[in-house]
């Protein structure tokens, strides 16, 4: 009988933890260490789009801090010599990530299922120049992790940047910012 109890006790405990695990998983910092992030660049008669896969990344929830980076030099266009002229262009030696820090300024449902749209302001930092900017995206939960996609335009002199020339036709001063995470709970 004293066996049975305890076996009770035991599976009541069991319940109540995998009951409790999606709430406290929401308390925690989700992150991501493996998120892609790409530019698309446009000159008369071509687009063409700059890619990386290793984006770092968290969101806390508790604080409502966003917090992006990636190292510029993994950006790839697919062509090498683009690739090389890319980076002399930004400067990766001397700045070699670009940064977003910032807060969530809307509110994110933490038992929604469906994909909700958000915003985050914050800085965004690259070529040493960092300028206030607001971000749109939405945020999906996915049992105890989130996807995140953001998508957002910059001019590049607002960062110092000479848009390069691609033989005789420069690259447009606008550049589209496309990011997309998985952000699993942070495990300590």
């Amino acid at each position: 009988m004293k066996e049975l109890s305890i076996i009770k006790r035991s599976i009541g405990l069991v319940l109540f933890l995998l009951a409790a695990l999606p709430v406290l998983a929401f308390g925690q910092v989700v992150l991501t260490k493996s998120g892609t992030v790409s530019f698309t660049s446009h000159v008369p008669l071509h687009d063409f789009t700059g890619t990386s896969d290793t984006m770092v990344g968290q969101i806390d929830f508790a604080e409502g801090t966003v917090d992006f980076y990636v190292d510029l030099a993994t950006l790839k266009t697919g062509i090498g010599k683009r690739d090389k002229d890319m980076r002399l262009t930004l400067d990766v030696k001397n700045y070699p990530f670009a940064e977003f820090f910032g807060k969530l300024t809307s509110p994110v449902n933490m038992e929604a299922t469906a994909p909700q749209t958000v915003s985050v302001q914050g800085t965004f930092s690259i070529h040493g120049v960092s300028n206030e900017v607001t971000v749109p995206g939405t945020l999906k939960r996915e049992g105890t992790a989130w996807v995140l996609s953001a998508k957002w335009s910059l001019l590049l002199g607002d960062y110092n940047i000479e848009p390069p020339k691609l033989l005789i036709m420069k690259v447009d001063e606008k550049q589209e910012i496309e990011i997309l995470a998985r952000l699993e709970p942070q495990t300590n």
